[in-house]
C-alpha cells in the first residue's frame, strides 16, 4: 500500500509501515487543493488536524482504504461518507487517554491549590500565603460528562482521593468500579466538579451554555480538556462573575490555532476571553491535555496497530 503523511508524526509509523513494506510519502507543506491533485495515487491517509477531509476530497481519493488519525476524535473527517465508501477510520484515542487523565488532575489540583496565582505573586516579590489558602479535594464530588477513553482515564486518576466519582453519558451501561453512571437530574444535583470529555458532535456545541449551567443545584468547578466549542465562553464568564461557577481549568477554547494568534496581533480579543485571561481562578493551557513525550510515541503505535490488524 501507498501512504501519505499530512502531518508530522513520531518516526515509528513511518519506520513500522516500512517494515509491513508498505510505501511511505511525506508532504507537510502542500495545500490542500494540491493534495487533492494526486491523492487517488494512495492507499491511505496519516493525519491530525492540518485541514478537513471532506465529502469532495474523498471523492477525490478513488483508491483511500484507510485515513489514520494521530489523535482522539474525528471531526475533521466526514466519517459517515468515509464509512460508505468503505474507508477504514484509525483513531487512536488510546494513545493520549492517560495523558489526558493526568493534565486533568494537574489543572484540578492547581486550581484548588491556587499554585498559578501563587507562583506569579511569588515571582513578583509578594508573599501572601492567606491570600493563596487552598482547598481540598476530598469529600467532594467529581463529575465526569462523556465516560469513553478520556472520562475513564481521569476517573482512574481520582481513586487515591476520597472522592464520589459520578458518569453522565448518552450510551447507557459505561459506569465502571470507578465512577457510576447516574441520569442528568442526579448529576446536577450532586456535583462540585464537571469535567468534560466529549466528542465534538452536533450535540456537544454549545453544551455548556447559560441554561445548562443554571440547571446545577450548587456552584461547580469546569474542566474542559475536550472540545473547546462545548463551552459557550461568554455564558462561562458570566457564571464564573455570579459565582456559579467558582473557577475553571480550560485547555481548548472556542479560539484556537492560527485565529487565537491573530486575535493578539491584532488587538481583537473578544471581551470574554478578555475576562478569562485576566482571572485568577481561570487556568489555561494550550491544547496540550494530551500532548506529551510518551503519548506521541503511544498515538502512532496505536494507529499502526490499528492499520496492521485491519490489512494483515
Amino acid at each position: 500500500m501507498k501512504i501519505i503523511h499530512l502531518d508530522t508524526n513520531h518516526p515509528l509509523i513511518i519506520e513500522q509501515f516500512n517494515e509491513l513494506g508498505y510505501t511511505n510519502d511525506e508532504d507537510y507543506t502542500s495545500t490542500k487543493k494540491e493534495i487533492e491533485a494526486k491523492i487517488h495515487q494512495y492507499d491511505g491517509i496519516i493525519i491530525r488536524s492540518r485541514f478537513s477531509l471532506d465529502k469532495d476530497f474523498l471523492d477525490k481519493a478513488t483508491n483511500l482504504k484507510f485515513i489514520g488519525r494521530l489523535g482522539a476524535g474525528l471531526e475533521n473527517i466526514d466519517t459517515d461518507y468515509a464509512k460508505q465508501k468503505g474507508v477504514f477510520l484509525a483513531a487512536a484515542p488510546e494513545g493520549n487517554r492517560n495523558a489526558v487523565g493526568e493534565h486533568t488532575l494537574g489543572m484540578l489540583l492547581s486550581l484548588f491549590n491556587k499554585l498559578n496565582s501563587a507562583d506569579q505573586e511569588v515571582r513578583s516579590g509578594k508573599w501572601d500565603r492567606e491570600g493563596n489558602r487552598g482547598i481540598e479535594l476530598d469529600g467532594r464530588t467529581v463529575g465526569i460528562i462523556g465516560y469513553g477513553n478520556m472520562g475513564k482515564a481521569f476517573a482512574k486518576k481520582l481513586r487515591g482521593f476520597d472522592v464520589e466519582v459520578l458518569c453522565y453519558d448518552i450510551v447507557g451501561g459505561v459506569g465502571d468500579e470507578n465512577a457510576r453512571q447516574v441520569g442528568i437530574m442526579e448529576f446536577q444535583q450532586k456535583v462540585d466538579i464537571i469535567s468534560l470529555h466529549t466528542p465534538q458532535t452536533p450535540l456537544t456545541i454549545n453544551m455548556i451554555n447559560e441554561e445548562f449551567i443554571n440547571a446545577f443545584h450548587k456552584p461547580f468547578w469546569l474542566l474542559n480538556t475536550a472540545r473547546g466549542k462545548a463551552v459557550v465562553t461568554k455564558d462561562l464568564v458570566a457564571a464564573l462573575k455570579t459565582n456559579k461557577i467558582l473557577g475553571a481549568g480550560l485547555d481548548v477554547l472556542e479560539y484556537e490555532k492560527s485565529s487565537f494568534e491573530d486575535m493578539f496581533s491584532d488587538n481583537k480579543l473578544p471581551e470574554a476571553f478578555e475576562y478569562l485571561i485576566q482571572a485568577k481562578n481561570v487556568l489555561l493551557t494550550p491544547h496540550v491535555g494530551g500532548w506529551t513525550v510518551e503519548s506521541k510515541i503511544k498515538l502512532a503505535q496505536t494507529v499502526v496497530d490499528k492499520v496492521r490488524e485491519k490489512f494483515a
